[in-house]
């Protein structure tokens, strides 16, 4: 028989990825990345983090909300396969799910106490988009989870990564960012977040929602262009 687990969140993601668009395709490729997990009330219990600050990473099972209401898809085209070539949704981290649930691996970088929000995880190198909604937490164990030898089929290659660099039109408006959010737009970009099936498309101008700002930004051949720095209205 089968049983209905009744998900429910346990809480709510606060991220510097203001939308989907530029989010890294996997944890960890962007190091500067920073999140913090708020737990819903009910969950905000110090005894349910006992132990938790000896961890260094966490496992996070989460929900692709922006895009569970289409429905998931049998096959999907990986953007390593370069957006055209299908594998099955099993053989993919697609969001298209059958139950539209991600498994994210983090850093942990400690515990703060928030007067309103009770204690807040703080996190490191996240693939999160802010309001993202977390269903469970897991500490990583790497003496059982590392599997250095292990095959990674179509995906056994590192990223290639662009060259980044800040237009003179944006270099003010840039270096008036703090450090961190200055990483987080150089490491982003760097992973090329526009679609697999538009590398072609050079010289159009997207935007990406990155640490409070919207950066523009073009790519010619391996070099990617900031080209503005806009703050919301």
């Amino acid at each position: 028989m089968l049983m209905d687990l009744g998900l429910r969140p346990i809480g709510i993601v606060r991220s510097c990825f203001g939308g989907k668009f530029a989010v890294p395709r996997q944890p960890g490729l962007c190091p500067s990345a920073w999140g913090e997990l708020h737990l819903h009330p009910e969950f905000r219990h110090a005894d349910g983090l006992r132990g938790i600050d000896g961890f260094s990473h966490l496992w996070l099972i989460f929900g692709f909300h922006q895009t569970a209401h289409e429905g998931w898809h049998p096959t999907v085209r990986p953007p390593r396969l370069g957006g055209n070539a299908r594998v099955g949704v099993f053989a993919s981290r697609s969001t298209y799910r059958p139950n539209a649930l991600g498994l994210s691996l983090v850093r942990f970088d400690g515990l703060a106490d928030d007067p309103a929000d009770g204690p807040v995880l703080r996190l490191g190198a996240v693939d999160l988009v802010d309001g993202t909604p977390v269903y469970d937490i897991k500490p990583y164990l790497p003496y059982a989870e590392s599997v250095p030898d292990a095959r990674a089929g179509y995906a056994a290659d590192a990223m290639p990564q662009l060259e980044v660099r800040v237009d003179d039109a944006a270099a003010a408006a840039f270096g008036s960012l703090d450090a961190r959010s200055r990483a987080v737009i150089i490491e982003a970009l760097a992973l090329d977040p526009r679609p697999a099936v538009r590398h072609a498309d050079h010289g159009r101008t997207y935007g990406a929602d990155l640490c409070g700002v919207n950066v523009k930004f073009n790519v010619e051949g391996a070099v990617c262009h900031i080209t503005a720095i806009e703050h919301p209205r």
